[in-house]
């Protein structure tokens, strides 16, 4: 665990203990009277970058995969592995995730996690949050946080910048890279007082929850890790299936850079180690060499399928039920939103690939910094995902490619 994440758990830590000690006393409500406020400001200013940030970094992203995808025929096969694999990873986890709640409902402390705010957002018909896919108007759309229309805004625009002229595209492609890199600053001098933030927080849900807090939080770890493995698993299928290689195969291949992932935490820094279980897959290291690092750099399988379980668990903990049709848009809405994650450190991704999911959903989003705080732990099982996914597309998409591909 890093520094930051380390002074991040303890803000939690110190605001659930310190919320709970004047729950129901005489300095309950001054103390709230400060905390709330104070908690507020930091996560509008944390959320002010979402809407800038995710358009941004789904232009540039699509800008540079499909750069890729022309220069390289196996980069584009790569391309569309991950977008079926995306699409379909996700929308999985979210009916697997559903069904889990059911079984094993959210606590009754989860009642008391949620804001004083007011009553949970209404869910749209089917047909009004359907005939808003399309946005009439894109400023309207980002103004109002929506982030379903906005989403698909970006998909057009990319796909449409990237069939312009070199020059203007490349110049298209500078601007919006700048403004991604200037909301990155933003977040990280909001991230600088995160643990005063996240402490603010913490104290209003210890004040509301008490120790009930740290049992939801559990139950949100299991649900998020089973999601991440859920993928992992679907990794073996994939590859028994359409790639022709016995999962007792694969798993031996993979194990290595799993380990390398479980110690790391990080998809980058096991590149080396999957680049190596090239051979073992039948995959040429050249063809490897161009699909592990696009997979590292915008393919987050595992990861897109936990950002839509914990939007689904935060609909839970608020007592808002989306039917099927908002599931499965929401499952979309995760899978492309993974795309703005290129880059970005765990702290700033999490809440920016994230956020776009639960207000697609209509979902609040003030429990999700005190997430952040415990996310040290789902974090290993989505890198392990991550890289048997990626693993898996190299399979996929490199067998046969190059001198020594073949089976």
């Amino acid at each position: 665990m890093n520094r930051s994440a380390l002074r991040i758990l303890i803000g939690l830590i110190l605001g659930i203990v310190g919320g709970s000690l004047v729950a129901g006393g005489r300095f309950e409500a001054p103390s709230l009277a400060v905390a709330v406020p104070v908690g507020r400001l930091w996560l509008d200013a944390l959320t002010m970058t979402v809407v800038p940030l995710v358009f941004s970094l789904l232009v540039t992203g699509i800008l540079g995969a499909a750069q890729d995808a022309r220069q390289n025929r196996v980069a584009l096969r790569a391309l569309l592995w991950f977008a079926a694999l995306l699409a379909g990873g996700c929308l999985i986890a979210a009916g697997s995730t559903t069904l889990l709640l059911r079984l094993w409902p959210v606590g009754d402390a989860a009642a008391h996690l949620r804001p004083p705010t007011g009553a949970a957002p209404a869910i749209a018909a089917t047909a009004d949050w359907l005939s808003g896919i399309i946005p009439t108007n894109p400023i309207k759309a980002a103004a109002e946080t929506a982030m379903v229309p906005l989403v698909v805004f970006a998909l057009f625009f990319g796909f449409a910048a990237a069939r312009i002229e070199g020059e203007p595209r490349r110049a298209l492609q500078l601007v919006f890279r700048a403004t991604a890199d200037t909301m990155l600053v933003i977040v990280q001098w909001v991230l600088l007082v995160a643990p005063i933030g996240v402490f603010a927080l913490a104290f209003g849900l210890g004040a509301r929850a008490g120790a009930g807090a740290a049992g939801v939080l559990a139950q949100y770890i299991v649900i998020v890790a089973s999601a991440c493995l859920l993928i992992a698993l679907l990794a073996y299928v994939v590859v028994a299936l359409a790639g022709r290689m016995s999962p007792a195969r694969f798993a031996r291949a993979a194990l290595p850079a799993q380990v390398v992932a479980l110690s790391t935490q990080s998809s980058l820094a096991t590149l080396p180690a999957m680049i190596e279980a090239a051979p073992a897959l039948s995959v040429a290291r050249t063809a490897a060499g161009i699909i592990l690092p696009l997979a590292v750099s915008i393919f987050r399988a595992a990861s897109a399928a936990a950002n839509i379980a914990v939007a689904l668990y935060l609909a839970a903990v608020y007592g808002i039920a989306p039917g099927i049709g908002m599931v499965m848009l929401g499952a979309l809405v995760a899978a492309v939103v993974s795309l703005a994650a290129v880059g970005l450190p765990a702290q700033v991704s999490f809440f920016a690939t994230i956020g776009p999911v639960c207000l697609a959903l209509g979902v609040p989003v003030e429990l999700l910094p005190l997430l952040l705080a415990v996310e040290t732990i789902p974090d290993l099982f989505r890198t392990v995902g991550n890289v048997t996914a990626d693993l898996a597309v190299t399979r996929l998409a490199g067998r046969g490619a190059g001198d020594d591909g073949g089976d």
